[in-house]
């Protein structure tokens, strides 16, 4: 087995990671020595764009490289293949000294560095698939001064003679790859990450640059506090409209329905199988799923296979490399997959299931169409996903004892959920979760949602009145059944548990009798996606009604839902025959903010960040983007309302409140002095 698989698989290849940018690499031979960077900026910047074999930056790079040189400090977010990785290599080719890159990456590290070397640049590598006395020789040259730059895994904080070495090294940049992996409440967090912020400390005269393709704010917040950043420290997002992308979510009653929409969306997008028209990636929930899916595949014709962490090393390098030929068109896959694929053509990336986050889903479908010719993300979504994603996560919780993180993975799950239900324009909403508001694209054309052809929005009241019939429902199961249960109940269908429970001699029952129990059940997840209605239990979760959704359906809340679209319309008399302008639902589940309350947005993440720091805790335990965000658009003035926000309780109200009130005042005050 490669000794790489010890360590985290790469997750850029060379092509993507080390700096790609517009243009071929070009034949020159390496240049002489770089202008000086300190009396002639932009032909030291030019020369070193050379040097690395490129003949133009991407948008943005040139200001990222040069923010970083003028403030020291940059929290840089692009997606994978975005060309973060010039943003330090170019600088380490031009500042004096040695360039630290802290990656977990490891496949990356040696690629990059066998790139650096081939247009002479001195660089190297420290990590476990190195000996001994190789590891010791390296670490001389370091302390000799002899590279430009050095690419280390986390892993290498924890030793005592590399620490010992930080002291004697003339460091002028440390760079932090993979950043988000430093956050407790990301979707991928390393705890041997939370060494760097010493690191940071050690090395006080460096420059400080963390890249990540995937980080919200408030993950970015976490960021900057566990690397001992101050929250004044630039921040570039940029990169991640994927227009080329066809992004849809599906919902599937079963295993022949989901089938069925694997085998159109292959149809469309790569005809038949041996029409060389591209490849396709299918996401699996679990192992056993992948090698089911890849055998049906095989059997209709397909050249398809399976990979997952269960299968010997040499088995899945050769799966890899067989997709990498082109001998494979489809891989079924669990999460481990597309980490170093240098495939450009994939023309669909297809989830079986939904993965745990918007940030994992987003990551992996950004696999698709890097040539920039179209492409589908198709997301399915079957009836029994969300309480099986409950499941393990309160498994995992009984583990660990952490509840609290827990609760946001579950949170990060119903993010997801929230975008698979649909509403507005699936780009836009996507480009509005990772605060990438500047390349919104106000309906991308392409998405499910935006060639929804179905006219006008719902009528409010009559939205609110189902709404709350389905609350009332799960108010009489509360605690004591499932979600099968409550939508017999609320389509008034027999049922010897709604018999011997009283509940079938309720007025709960068929208070939704004209709707199907596939439409009711449906209904019901998107009060979950809402926060109105929750699970709790083992293997058998049971349907409880939160807070937010006892507001709801006593009508203290508003029901601001997308309902169904399988059902019998309910819409108002003066919408009938419109049809949706540009993509977008006037039901959208989550608004832009305006400029006004942007900057409020802004304002409010300061604060957060502040108070995490000084309480000790991470930025999510003060409040979420989403509170943040529902805080900007309803500017409360006191308790009362503050507790109308989403996810602000009694003890959130009382612990961080008075806190959160202050800075809507005093933007208020300011908004109006201006």
């Amino acid at each position: 087995m490669d000794g790489r698989a010890n360590e985290v698989a790469p997750e850029d290849t060379l092509e993507d990671a080390a700096g790609a940018l517009d243009g071929e690499p070009s034949a020159a031979s390496a240049p002489g020595p770089a202008p000086d960077l300190a009396t002639d900026r932009d032909a030291a910047l030019d020369a070193g764009l050379e040097q690395l074999g490129y003949e133009a930056f991407r948008p943005g790079q040139r200001e990222a490289i040069e923010t970083l040189l003028d403030r020291r400090r940059l929290l840089l977010v692009a997606p994978t293949g975005g060309g973060k990785s010039l943003t330090y290599q170019l600088p380490a080719t031009l500042l004096p000294g040695t360039t630290l890159v802290i990656s977990p990456l490891i496949a990356l590290m040696q690629d990059q560095v066998s790139a650096l070397e081939e247009r002479g640049v001195a660089a190297t590598f420290l990590a476990s698939t190195l000996d001994g006395d190789e590891i010791r020789d390296r670490m001389d040259g370091l302390a000799a001064g002899r590279y430009r730059i050095a690419y280390v895994a986390p892993e290498r904080l924890a030793h005592t003679g590399f620490r010992t070495l930080l002291h004697e090294l003339d460091c002028p940049l440390l760079a932090v790859d993979e950043a988000h992996c430093i956050s407790e409440w990301g979707h991928d967090f390393r705890p041997e990450y939370m060494l760097i912020g010493e690191v940071v400390d050690q090395l006080a005269g460096a420059r400080v640059l963390a890249c990540t393709a995937t980080a919200t704010p408030v993950v970015r917040d976490e960021i900057l506090e566990k690397l001992h950043l101050g929250a004044e420290t630039p921040q570039v997002v940029r990169g991640f409209a994927r227009p080329n992308l066809a992004l849809r979510a599906a919902e599937v009653r079963g295993k022949a329905e989901r089938e069925r929409a694997v085998d159109a969306a292959l149809a469309e997008t790569l005809g038949a199988p041996r029409a060389d028209a591209g490849t396709a990636i299918l996401y699996a929930p679990t192992r056993r799923s992948s090698e089911e899916e890849a055998d049906r595949l095989s059997s209709q014709g397909w050249a398809a296979d399976c990979y997952h962490a269960g299968l010997p090393g040499d088995v899945r390098a050769d799966v890899q490399e067989r997709f990498i030929r082109g001998e494979l068109e489809v891989v079924v896959a669990t999460n481990a997959f597309g980490m170093g694929i240098d495939r450009a053509d994939v023309r669909l990336v297809g989830h079986l299931a939904p993965p745990g986050s918007v940030e994992a889903y987003y990551q992996e479908v950004g696999r698709a169409g890097r040539d920039g010719d179209p492409a589908v993300g198709l997301m399915l979504v079957g009836p029994s996903d969300m309480a099986l994603r409950r499941r393990f996560i309160e498994g995992d919780a009984e583990q660990t004892g952490d509840e609290e993180l827990a609760r946001h993975k579950w949170n990060l799950f119903l993010e997801l959920m929230r975008w698979a239900e649909g509403g507005s324009c699936r780009h836009d909403a996507i480009l509005r979760y990772f605060g990438d508001e500047a390349e919104t694209l106000a309906g991308c054309g392409r998405c499910d949602v935006c060639r929804d052809l179905d006219g006008g929005g719902d009528d409010a009241e009559e939205v609110s009145l189902v709404v709350r019939k389905a609350l009332s429902g799960v108010a009489r199961v509360h605690g004591r059944f499932g979600l099968g249960v409550a939508a017999k109940l609320l389509k008034g269908v027999a049922d010897d548990r709604l018999e011997w429970s009283g509940l079938a001699s309720t007025s709960t029952f068929g208070v939704l009798q004209d709707r199907s129990i596939d439409w009711i059940t449906r209904l019901v997840r998107r009060c979950v996606t809402a926060g109105w209605v929750d699970f709790q239990g083992g293997d058998r979760p049971l349907l409880v009604l939160t807070k937010e959704g006892e507001d709801v359906m006593w009508g203290r809340r508003d029901a601001r839902l997308l309902l169904p679209r399988d059902g019998p319309p309910v819409r108002s008399s003066s919408s009938r025959g419109r049809r949706r302008s540009g993509g977008a639902s006037t039901a959208a589940p989550e608004e832009a903010l305006d400029a006004e309350g942007a900057a409020l947005f802004e304002a409010l993440r300061e604060h957060r960040l502040a108070v995490a720091r000084e309480a000790s805790v991470p930025p999510y335990v003060v409040a979420s983007d989403r509170t943040l965000r529902d805080l900007a658009r309803r500017r409360p003035r006191d308790h009362d309302e503050l507790q109308l926000v989403h996810g602000i309780g009694p003890s959130k109200a009382e612990r961080f409140g008075d806190g959160l009130l202050a800075v809507v005042r005093d933007h208020d005050g300011d908004a109006a002095d201006a």
